[in-house]
Parts: structure tokens; C-alpha cells; sequence
């Protein structure tokens, strides 16, 4: 059993390593992207005009008609003092040719105070990598590789980096399995012979598996840090992998073997298949008439946070409206905004979205991202996944380097095996 747990660990490590090196590296990292991004980019993100700002849905309408091959699908409600707005546009149709326009950008960047285009940049582009693209280029490589659309399909990184993620999920049940202590032939004879020196507990022969040997040469030193930082990091771990997996194949997997053992309410998104994204659903309702509907619906719920954020999908023909303080934008802890979904085509009510509510497997769903992005528990959680990026990077490393020289050790051992042998057949 041992036998075979070491070589899946060893091989399922080997097949992992590369991604998870990027994937912890790229972690730490954009655990602060926005403000990362705010540091490299104020010409875009910083707002220099002052005064009362202007209506979110107006300067949505200004967007439109300064690009009119682009259409706003998301829309900021409002921004903090000082800080501009964010539109997200994607390309219309050209009824000419029935292929969405070109698309060299999808952000919008505008001043709310005085409604002036501060600039535009492509979120998530692989290249070229700019100061405006580095930190969305490192978020986009974190999860997909930035593997391109082939036959059709774009998921072909999400897919890939979910499997890495399944299979690192099994592989941190092994790599525990393999730190326990091995019940020793003498340490058998000696239970059994009272004359015999007193056996170790089991957690004295564990308790090794748990300490760096410092001074005791590299190798050791090496072995030393993959066991004891796998050990004492296991399970922010296990919750890293899994939720990595249970995001990246989402609708493939995860949901519906959730769907198979519990009772998860599925959200409108999960009840609908996507439209391909060149055959764009067009909405019935504009934003301004959804949110006409939605702030009376959250203020009779008690709801007393603001519309912060308005979404159309255009692939699922569904408005979201989030409900939050500018200032809570991106997360202030917990399990994410309250949501209202309308249908638009109808504009009927599909649903809500509230945090900590629902049963117990809802509430397990909506915690996959705040686990593993660390907003759970706030700027707190945020600084552990950026630990725990770099320990990840750590791990890949470690392990790589004990295969290699474990590897190098048999390989000079069975030289010096052949050696001996041909010397003894020389000397007969």
C-alpha cells in the first residue's frame, strides 16, 4: 500500500509541480490586484475632477455613443472619492457580416464627476503585457494558462487547471498518508518483549515528520522543508486545491455532484445554457428600467445597502443587480454581496443571491470563492493566501528536487552495483 501511495505521489507531484509553481507565484500576487492595479495604473483608476458625481446609467449612455460598436454590460453605481469608474463593454454584432466587431478593448475607464474618458484598456489580454494589462494578464494566468480558443471552445484552461486542481486535491490525502510513521518489525518485537527497550509512541515516531533538521546538509534540509511545511500548512492547503477544482469546473462538475448529494438552489445561471458569445442575447429591458424594479424589491426585503453594481449577460439573457457600499466593492469580508437576477426579455424576478443564506450546502457553494481568494476573513485572509501562494511555489520546487536527487542517488547506486559486479567476475 505505502509502495503504491509513493508512487502516486511522486508522479501525480511531477504532473502537477509546473502548474502549481505559476498558480502559487501568480496567487500571492494578484491576492492585490486591485490595489496593485491602482499603483500602476492612477491615469486610469484615480479621478482628478470633485464635486457631486453624475448618474452612473448616464455616463453608461455616454459610453455607448462615443463607441458605438460596444455595448455596456456592467455597469459601477458609484465609486469612492477620488476614484474613477469602470465600464465593461463587449463588441455588437455587425448586422453586415453577423460577427461581433472587433474588440481591442472592454474596459472604459470615465471620470464621475466630470463624465471625461480617463482611457481604455483590454482586461485579460495575453499579450503584449503592459503596465495597463500586467496585473488582469497575471489573473487570467492563474486560472487558464491563457490557452487559447481551439475548435470552438475557450475553456480549454479552466478545464485544464480544474483537473490539475482534482488531481492535487487526491494527491494532499497521499502526501499526508506517506508523513505517518511506519509500524517497524522491531518495533513490534520490542512491544512483545518485556525485557526489551520501551518502543516509541506513535507520535514520537510522527513528531520528526514535523520539524527542519538545520545543519544536517541540503538534502535533508530539502526533504525536511516539503514534509514539515505540506504538514503544517494541510489544510488551508486541501481548502486551496478544492476550491480551485470546485471553481474552475464549476458547472462541469461540481455543481451537479453537489446538485447529486445535497440540496443546493440553483441560481438562474445554473437552469440556463449559454449562448455562444457570437450570438449574443439582446436584452428587452434597458438597465435604467431594471433598476426600477430591483431598488423597490431590495428596500422591501430590508435590504439597506445601495444598487452598487448592474450586470447583463448577454450569453445567459440575465441581469444581475449587486447591492453594496462603494467602498465594499471588492469584498469586505465574508461570503459576497446580496444579488437580485431578472430576466431581459420579461424583466420577472429569477431569484436572489443573499450571503450566509439558504441550506446548508448553499451556503457551502457560495463559499468556495471567499475561501479561496481569503476575502472571507477580510484584509486577514488576503495576507494568508498570499502567504500560502509563495508556500505553494515552495512545495513545487521541494518536491521536484527530492525526485531529482533520489532519482540521482538509484542512478549512482546501481552504477557502483554494476562496477562491484564487473570487478568480481574480473578477479575470478
Amino acid at each position: 500500500m505505502r509502495r503504491l501511495a509513493t508512487l502516486l505521489h511522486r508522479w501525480a507531484g511531477l504532473l502537477i509541480a509546473g502548474f502549481l509553481f505559476i498558480s502559487g507565484v501568480t496567487g500571492a500576487v494578484i491576492s492585490w490586484d486591485h490595489e496593485l492595479d491602482e499603483l500602476l495604473n492612477p491615469h486610469l483608476t484615480k479621478a482628478p475632477g470633485t464635486g457631486p458625481a453624475l448618474p452612473a446609467l448616464q455616463l453608461a449612455k455616454a459610453v455607448e455613443t462615443r463607441h458605438p460598436h460596444m455595448q455596456v454590460l456592467s455597469v459601477p453605481m458609484a465609486a469612492e472619492a477620488g476614484h474613477a469608474l469602470d465600464f465593461y463593454v463587449e463588441p455588437r454584432v455587425n448586422p453586415a457580416t453577423g460577427e461581433l466587431y472587433p474588440a481591442p478593448y472592454n474596459q472604459v475607464f470615465v471620470d464621475p464627476v466630470t463624465g471625461a474618458e480617463l482611457g481604455t484598456r483590454k482586461w485579460g489580454a495575453a499579450w503584449p503585457i503592459t503596465r495597463e494589462t500586467f496585473v488582469s494578464f497575471l489573473y487570467q494566468l492563474h486560472y487558464t494558462l491563457h490557452i487559447p480558443r481551439m475548435w470552438g471552445i475557450e475553456q480549454w484552461g479552466l478545464w485544464l487547471m480544474g483537473g490539475i486542481a482534482m488531481i492535487w486535491t487526491v494527491d494532499s490525502f497521499v502526501g499526508f498518508y506517506l508523513t505517518l510513521p511506519v509500524r517497524r518489525r522491531a518495533a513490534r518485537l520490542a512491544a512483545v518483549a518485556p525485557a526489551g527497550p520501551k518502543p516509541k509512541s506513535w507520535w514520537q515516531r510522527w513528531r520528526p515528520a514535523w520539524l527542519i533538521r538545520f545543519g544536517a546538509g541540503s538534502t535533508k534540509f530539502n526533504f525536511d522543508l516539503h514534509r514539515a511545511l505540506s504538514l503544517w500548512t494541510w489544510l488551508l492547503l486541501f481548502i486551496i486545491a478544492f476550491t480551485a477544482f470546485s471553481l474552475n469546473l464549476y458547472r462541469e462538475v461540481f455543481f451537479p455532484v453537489m446538485s447529486l448529494v445535497s440540496n443546493v438552489t440553483p441560481s438562474p445561471f445554473d437552469v440556463r445554457s449559454p449562448n455562444a458569445p457570437n450570438q449574443p442575447l439582446a436584452a428587452g429591458l434597458t438597465f435604467e428600467q431594471v433598476l426600477a424594479e430591483a431598488a423597490p424589491e431590495a428596500a422591501r426585503r430590508g435590504w439597506r445597502e445601495p444598487a452598487g453594481n448592474m450586470f447583463y449577460s448577454r450569453e445567459y439573457g440575465i441581469y444581475t443587480v449587486a447591492f453594496f457600499q462603494p467602498q465594499d466593492e471588492q469584498g469586505a469580508g465574508g461570503a459576497g454581496h446580496r444579488q437580485l437576477y431578472y430576466d431581459g426579455r420579461s424583466g420577472a424576478l429569477l431569484g436572489d443571491r443573499q450571503p450566509w443564506k439558504g441550506t446548508a450546502a448553499d451556503i457551502f457553494v457560495q463559499a468556495q470563492f471567499p475561501l479561496h481568494s481569503g476575502r472571507i476573513l477580510g484584509i486577514p485572509g488576503r495576507v494568508l493566501i498570499s502567504l500560502m501562494g509563495v508556500i505553494v511555489a515552495t512545495l513545487s520546487v521541494t518536491g521536484v528536487l527530492v525526485w531529482w536527487r533520489k532519482r540521482s542517488a538509484r542512478i549512482v547506486a546501481a552504477a557502483r552495483s554494476g562496477m562491484g559486479a564487473g570487478a568480481k567476475i574480473a578477479s575470478r
